[in-house]
């Protein structure tokens, strides 16, 4: 699946948040109870707010996901790998 240039796809599965941008996945231990992220509310260099829908809430919740931290543990370039990445989409497969 090719991804836009510029943009890179968040999704979930079990207990996981995958991060996906020019064929490089990371992925990253979440919530259980996180069924799905719904909407990106803001992208900011590596700081996403996004909408999340939670097994055990009614209503989706605002949420905040910060890569640095996460690209600094995996002794990643950030300024590198973030740098190119204009927006972020949300994209579940099935």
């Amino acid at each position: 699946m090719s991804e836009e240039k510029g943009t890179a796809v968040l999704s979930s599965f079990d207990k996981y948040t995958t991060f996906s941008h020019d064929g490089v996945t990371i992925t990253f231990r979440t919530c259980n109870g996180l069924e799905k992220y719904t909407k990106i509310n803001l992208w900011d260099d590596g700081y996403i707010e996004v909408m999340a829908k939670y097994r055990h809430q009614p209503e989706e919740i605002e949420e905040y996901i910060d890569l640095t931290p996460i690209l600094e543990g995996l002794y990643m370039d950030k300024e590198a790998f973030l740098a190119p990445i204009k927006q972020v989409r949300i994209q579940y497969v099935g």
